[in-house]
């Protein structure tokens, strides 16, 4: 793998806060420690970014128990100087950062100077500047969370010949060890990667009198039922197997006269052949031993007046006459990124740091260093057999070639596993850049049979999940009319039928959602393939679906 996928703010970054909240509310804020026995001088300010050349939190005695911090005054905290302070300092250490721990430094830094800049009060005259500078903090945080990413050693997950299987399992796998197994797992190729979205899912289920329920997506572009039942079976210990699956996807997986091409290259990969070995991908078991470091958040103040601005950082312009354009917020791979109603605005964007790039990428922006960060290859060598694990090292430095070869896919997969794509399919534009090819032509379809290989791995999840008393549901995925010609309307009939006759022989449930939309091009990215809008659309009819009978919740633990 050349990237790693990125989820919100690093583990590392917020074991480096003081308050785990206080990162991610940017509500929450701790003032840096005073040394034993030593008085603060009443009313003063100890500059954070000063603080941090001081002896770390806890430095001088790793043992003791983390006590509260003082808080400075609310009237004391000028938030536009302390976020210029911190953004010069996460400037000035982003030059020479060439570690992971080095960019988490770097997001940490970004992430106090939005908190503090947000903190500038409404009614300042300085706010339409520093809703501004927000915008470009949050840009460099997004940025330094990718170099993070891209410069942790690869300690775990080997290959297994699909940049997106690597991605997705080591998301799985974190997690998993972040917050439990999921309840409910989905599963299938890009279709259900970007037609069923865990987070709506899962809110729809609240609204139904069902919450709590941890939703991830596990879907892998190119999967077949093969893929599927290697994933379930081969790939996955039975401690992180859900409560229940829903398999989401269509007809074109379970055509066994097609080359399956991405399970055979999974089959031949190198992660394959150390799972017949009997080793399994794993994470690190242990946390890092760190001292973190303690962090001042701007407070709220007794008039309630910064509270109503930080409510607003989702939020961070008016709307309605006389108001600053609206900033729309769209989930990423690596947390929420700012994007302006008029798009197109992103393309001349320029960060604060003058090594970066920004490259136009599909609906928002993806920054590139100018001098080309490290990059690690997995290459296993010789099983520990006492550990079961295999032993990974780093290669050397990738060239940008290969930078620019990493998978556009992976850094848009949110925290869930889940794809959002905002673009909106027009048939009248989308031939002109692409050849139209019928299903007589199209190789998902040619040498058609039902039976065959991807049957025997249906059977074979069936049994699986049945063995283990997890419930089953496989929705067939909507399909755009122009799609569905004579050949492909054919071969959709006929895996209705197969599938109705095999759900009620095998006792899986099946719902069937192919031609739920005729002529909503607007819920489709392409001819078979939802957006966003689709995806939500699922969501809600799974989640109001009566006859469904959703798993209770197995932990109290939340998946945010």
């Amino acid at each position: 793998m050349i990237r790693r996928y990125i989820a919100s703010l690093s583990t590392s970054i917020l074991k480096r806060t003081c308050a785990a909240a206080a990162v991610l509310a940017l509500t929450v804020g701790s003032s840096p420690p005073k040394p034993p026995n030593t008085a603060a001088p009443s009313g003063s300010i100890e500059s954070p970014v000063l603080a941090q050349s001081s002896t770390p939190l806890l430095a001088k005695n790793a043992n003791q128990t983390q006590k509260s911090l003082s808080v400075s005054s609310c009237p004391q905290n000028d938030g536009f100087t302390e976020a210029v302070n911190f953004a010069t300092q996460a400037s000035n250490l982003a030059q020479s950062a060439n570690s992971q721990q080095d960019w988490d430094e770097v997001a940490a830094l970004w992430v106090q100077a939005v908190a503090w800049m947000q903190a500038v009060p409404p009614g300042s005259p300085r706010r339409a500047f520093a809703e501004k500078k927000v915008i470009e903090y949050m840009r460099n945080l997004v940025y330094s969370q990718q170099q993070a990413g891209a410069t942790r050693s690869q300690a775990s997950t080997v290959s297994f010949s699909s940049d997106l299987l690597n991605e997705q399992l080591e998301l799985y796998l974190s997690y998993v060890a972040a917050v439990g197994p999921p309840d409910v797992l989905i599963v299938g190729s890009s279709r259900a990667l970007q037609g069923v979205d865990p987070k709506q899912l899962k809110q729809s289920l609240v609204q139904n009198g069902r919450p709590g329920l941890k939703i991830f997506n596990f879907s892998v572009n190119g999967a077949t039922a093969q893929v599927v039942d290697f994933q379930l079976r081969r790939l996955l210990k039975p401690g992180h197997l859900p409560q229940m699956i829903v398999w989401a996807d269509g007809v074109r997986g379970f055509n066994s006269g097609r080359d399956d091409r991405t399970f055979n290259s999974i089959v031949d990969s190198e992660g394959s052949q150390l799972l017949a070995a009997g080793i399994r991908p794993e994470l690190p078991s242990d946390e890092p031993n760190e001292i973190p470091l303690c962090y001042r958040f701007p407070q709220p103040c007794a008039n309630n007046t910064f509270r109503k601005a930080l409510a607003s950082v989702d939020r961070p312009f008016r709307t309605g006459s006389g108001a600053h354009p609206t900033i729309k917020f769209l989930s990423s791979g690596t947390g929420k990124m700012p994007v302006p109603s008029n798009a197109a605005g992103w393309q001349d964007a320029q960060p604060l740091l003058p090594t970066i790039k920004f490259l136009s990428r599909g609906t928002g922006i993806l920054p590139v260093a100018s001098n080309a960060a490290k990059y690690y290859e997995v290459k296993p060598i010789a099983a520990d057999a006492a550990t079961q694990k295999a032993q990974l090292i780093p290669v050397s430095r990738r060239t940008r070639v290969a930078m620019r070869q990493v998978s556009e896919l992976a850094d848009s997969i949110d925290s869930n596993g889940f794809m959002a794509m905002s673009g909106t399919y027009n048939p009248n534009t989308y031939y002109r850049e692409r050849a139209y090819v019928s299903g007589q032509y199209d190789r998902d379809y040619e040498n058609f049979n039902l039976g065959g290989t991807q049957a025997t791995a249906f059977n074979s999840v069936v049994a699986f999940t049945k063995a283990r008393k997890i419930p089953l549901i496989f929705v067939n995925l909507p399909l755009t009319d122009d799609y569905l010609d004579g050949t492909r309307l054919w071969a959709e009939q006929q895996f209705r039928q197969r599938m109705q006759q095999l759900s009620r022989q095998k006792g899986f449930a099946f719902r069937d959602l192919s031609q739920r939309w005729p002529g909503r091009n607007d819920y489709f990215f392409d001819p078979s393939h939802l957006n966003r809008f689709g995806a939500i659309a699922v969501s809600r009819l799974l989640a109001a679906d009566s006859s469904i009978i959703w798993p209770r919740p197995k932990s109290s633990r939340s998946d945010g």
